[in-house]
């Protein structure tokens, strides 16, 4: 995203979410006033972390498991497959609720029928 100003944050959201959703985010002054959503905000400027549905625990843990995955696992993510390592994280973080053995069968559900060839990969023919 280019910056975290109000007409940025409430595109990126119209662009994302259903007409009529719940959206829940922290206190940030951008996503005041947001039109045809139901909006509830959590006040972390004054210890508020959580108040029945509205908390932002799920997106700051995916956050914590990217970075601690660039950090300990990748090293270095580049940004043109940023999109890819963000996917996997992603994944990781549906899924952490399952043991491990449910794990691996739906990560090897999901590739069924896809390939990513080295080509598209490098970004340039082999």
């Amino acid at each position: 995203m280019p910056n975290r100003d109000r007409r940025v944050l409430q595109a990126f959201i119209r662009n994302r979410a259903k007409e009529g959703a719940t959206v829940y985010t922290d206190d940030f002054t951008s996503y005041k006033n947001l039109p045809d959503y139901e909006h509830e905000a959590v006040n972390h400027s004054v210890g508020e972390h959580v108040r029945g549905k509205a908390h932002t625990q799920g997106i700051e843990s995916m956050w914590s498991m990217l970075k601690r995955g660039h950090k300990g696992t990748y090293d270095k993510m580049s940004w043109k497959h940023l999109n890819r390592y963000v996917g996997e994280f992603a994944g990781r973080h549906n899924q952490r609720d399952l043991d491990t053995l449910d794990q691996m069968t739906e990560m090897v559900l999901g590739m069924n029928g896809k390939r990513l060839r080295y080509k598209d990969l490098i970004g340039r023919a082999a």
